[in-house]
């Protein structure tokens, strides 16, 4: 199988009930239109999709209950350009690498929807078991040069994930920003090289706690992780 025809075997796991079925898929919502509008594992790579990519973008989850409960329909698929997280995450990657997010291949970690809202957390053993089942397969189908992951959760159940796949050794949970950021790691997958770096969610909270006492400071961690897999922007 292709690239593209893999993918799509996970998009078709995401919508068994077996997986982690105390969650929404999207086909329960808007009388299946969501789901019958997105033959991707996330409805973030809509406007993402480069399988080809040498950058990968690791998002925690897409949307929540009360959220697609609100919608009218599937406009609301995808990524809104608008909302400040993804205006920030647009001149990141601009600033630091050159590239747009239609140059890169963008998901969510978990591909399910969360009860209640968009801030609701998730117990820790369904990140991993979603990485396990969802990320690192899709990691392994693309084969970037380099995964970003935004924000500490997301990071954290990655290297856990890969640990207990024995991609790489032992690995604890980062406790800080500070730390997953120091802790990126380097997997190796049918010959090729893949860096796996942790940065703060470009929402407003994540980066107002990463660049308090220091602003600019994020932009420093992509400029650091960009020069260390070989992928900064020219200057």
């Amino acid at each position: 199988m292709n690239k593209h025809e893999k993918l799509l075997e996970l998009v078709k796991k995401r919508r068994q009930p077996d997986i982690l079925p105390q969650y929404a898929r999207l086909a329960d919502y808007a009388d299946g239109a969501f789901d019958r509008d997105c033959n991707f594992v996330s409805p973030y790579s809509k406007g993402a999709h480069n399988i080809n990519a040498d950058v990968m973008i690791m998002l925690q989850d897409w949307s929540s209950d009360n959220a697609l409960r609100r919608s009218g329909g599937p406009s609301e698929l995808g990524r809104d350009p608008n909302l400040p997280t993804n205006r920030t995450l647009d001149r990141l990657l601009r600033d630091a690498m050159g590239l747009k997010l239609e140059d890169t291949y963008a998901t969510n970690l978990f591909p399910f929807i969360k009860g209640r809202g968009l801030s609701a957390r998730f117990p820790f053993a369904d990140l991993v078991l979603a990485a396990n089942e969802f990320a690192l397969p899709q990691i392994r189908i693309v084969a970037p040069k380099l995964v970003i992951c935004l924000g500490k959760n997301t990071f954290n159940a990655i290297h856990v994930a890969a640990s207990q796949g024995r991609l790489t050794h032992g690995a604890e949970r980062c406790h800080t920003m500070e730390d997953a950021i120091n802790a990126a790691f380097t997997v190796e997958l049918e010959g090729r090289k893949v860096a796996i770096w942790a940065q703060a969610h470009t929402g407003a909270w994540g980066q107002s706690n990463r660049n308090k006492g220091a602003p600019g400071r994020t932009s420093g961690d992509w400029v650091k992780m960009s020069r260390s897999v070989g992928l900064l922007a020219a200057r």
